[in-house]
């Protein structure tokens, strides 16, 4: 065989193929393009990754902090019958016997232990008397007039909102003020119908 015949034939460059520094400029636009595209799905996969992550820790810490929810509520109901023996006790008086003098301060300890005990647990009570009504807070059970005091202030609970870390566990039940009704005085005066 001849020399030319072994040897790759000679390929006289195409009119059409780009010069080679031309390829090569749109080669690096094309993976320079790439590269962005890439970094831009990875910046967003990651940013999805932290909120998955904060979202996860979030529902973690709300689980351990409300999991004895239910618990609470009715650790809450025995807290307020004991508050309602206490106050179902004759008033203290200094004839009374000695026994139920100390049957109401051996209570009222125990009350204040208790209390104190799920307040350190972040279970909290909350006295709405004189507060302005807060529908998140209070449930309405009745509504009172009052020229003393202004209207939508609670006047009266007849038991106090209980929350769990911050969270309503018990909503108060209360009297709400209102404005006084006006008497209507006489006959309508003028624009009513003339007969």
């Amino acid at each position: 065989m001849s020399e030319q015949t072994a040897a790759e034939p000679d390929v006289a460059p195409s009119q059409d193929a780009a010069p080679p520094e031309q390829a090569q400029a749109e080669r690096i636009a094309t993976l320079e393009a790439e590269l962005a595209e890439m970094k831009e799905r990875w910046m967003r996969a990651e940013a999805e990754n932290a909120n998955v992550r904060t979202r996860a820790r979030k529902d973690v810490d709300d689980t351990r902090q409300y999991a004895v929810q239910k618990f609470a509520t009715d650790v809450v109901e025995a807290a307020e019958n004991l508050k309602r023996g206490i106050d179902s006790l004759p008033p203290a008086s200094n004839d009374q016997p000695a026994i139920l003098a100390k049957v109401r301060e051996g209570l009222e300890g125990v009350e204040r232990s208790f209390v104190g005990t799920l307040e350190r647990n972040g279970i909290k009570q909350t006295d709405p008397v004189g507060q302005p009504f807060d529908p998140n807070l209070h449930q309405a059970m009745a509504e009172q007039e009052s020229d003393l005091h202004a209207p939508g202030t609670v006047l009266q609970a007849w038991s106090k909102a209980w929350t769990l870390n911050g969270r309503l566990l018990r909503p108060a039940m209360v009297v709400v003020a209102k404005a006084p009704t006006e008497e209507l005085a006489g006959p309508l005066s003028s624009g009513g119908p003339q007969g």
